[in-house]
């Protein structure tokens, strides 16, 4: 049976989501719903489904069976809890929201109406990077002793000064850190489990923004390890993303999601590493054209709701990278004391 599918949003990521959902058999876009007219009726010229400016008269359409949210981060709470109660399923873009309130507020309403939640975060179903949690889970790095994440990426003056919402405190609720290195937060935690505490600074070095464009964190593991992020837009002209775990059997070195290097004590099967040098297309720009990932992100949430399962990503799993960085922010606004990390246990069931 084809489920009906909402899209919430008009830009760059609603693109991406739309040639996703195109791309499958059993899935098709019946509505779409913007601020602007322009690009909402293009997204509905080339993909499918009926155009909308009203959220409320999106709502009410029928048929449809989920949604897809991807407006500016601030509104994904309160357009989530809006679809719940209309007994519509949920898939949201990353972050959850920029609050860990509003977050539990959406968490709370998927339980309450009986809808799935889920949050997209791509990375966990990335080959390489699933080949890496698999070699963490079985106990091949030892006991986890410490991680080096580093999100050296660069935005223009544009990419700010072209939005009404990326980089305000009110709509993406800070900048680098929550937008852009909100992934590799999701990443570390998924692999090495909870953050039970954090030291931080903040900046704003290059760009005119209200939020950050430059954060780095101390991280602590409720397993021990510790834990350093580097997260920044201003990072010219952009560099992948490197990720080095290292424990005591070893090192396994992630860099542009392949892995590129596994030093352990007791060698793996051999295996050969591409390790030449590929053009990270996220590291300078926010179009995601490869929408390989999404897809599964999406075929994934579609099997839960017709399978009553957890996705790969709920809303609890969604909310720990936001209740890790709002402990961040919070120390480097306290002049780069150790914050406390909110423990996920407590928020309200899924």
């Amino acid at each position: 049976m084809t489920i009906r599918i909402g899209l919430i949003g008009g830009g760059n990521i609603t693109e991406t989501h739309a040639r996703a959902v195109r791309s499958m058999q059993d899935a098709e876009i019946t509505a779409v719903v913007g601020s602007n007219a322009e690009k909402v009726n293009r997204l509905c010229r080339e993909h499918g489904g009926q155009p909308f400016l009203d959220f409320q008269k999106f709502l009410d359409h029928r048929p449809m069976d989920m949604v897809i949210i991807g407006s500016p981060s601030g509104l994904h709470a309160h357009q989530g809890v809006a679809a719940a109660q209309r007994g519509l399923h949920v898939l949201t873009e990353k972050p959850i929201d920029i609050s860990t309130q509003r977050a539990d507020a959406l968490i709370q309403a998927a339980h309450r109406f009986g809808v799935k939640l889920g949050v997209i975060f791509q990375d966990r179903v990335k080959p390489e990077i699933c080949r890496l949690k698999e070699r963490v889970s079985s106990g091949a790095l030892g006991k986890a002793i410490l991680a080096d994440a580093r999100v050296k990426w660069y935005r223009s003056s544009e990419y700010y000064g072209s939005s009404r919402w990326r980089g305000t405190l009110a709509l993406d609720g800070g900048g680098a850190l929550i937008n852009q290195g909100v992934h590799t937060v999701d990443l570390l935690l998924w692999l090495l489990g909870d953050v039970v505490r954090v030291q931080a600074r903040t900046t704003t070095a290059l760009h005119r923004i209200e939020g950050d464009d430059t954060a780095v964190a101390i991280l602590e593991f409720a397993s021990g390890a510790t834990g350093v992020l580097q997260a920044t837009t201003a990072a010219y002209p952009g560099y992948s993303r490197r990720v080095e775990l290292t424990g005591s059997e070893g090192t396994i070195i992630l860099d542009n999601d392949r892995i590129v290097a596994t030093d352990l004590r007791s060698k793996p099967a051999a295996e050969a590493w591409d390790i030449s040098p590929t053009p990270s297309e996220s590291a300078s720009s926010p179009v995601v054209s490869d929408f390989r990932w999404h897809q599964a992100m999406l075929e994934d949430f579609i099997r839960a709701v017709r399978q009553n399962k957890t996705p790969v990503c709920n809303g609890h799993e969604g909310r720990r990278s936001l209740s890790v960085i709002e402990a961040i922010y919070r120390s480097a606004k306290n002049s780069n004391c150790v914050a406390d990390v909110y423990n996920e246990l407590h928020s309200p069931t899924q």
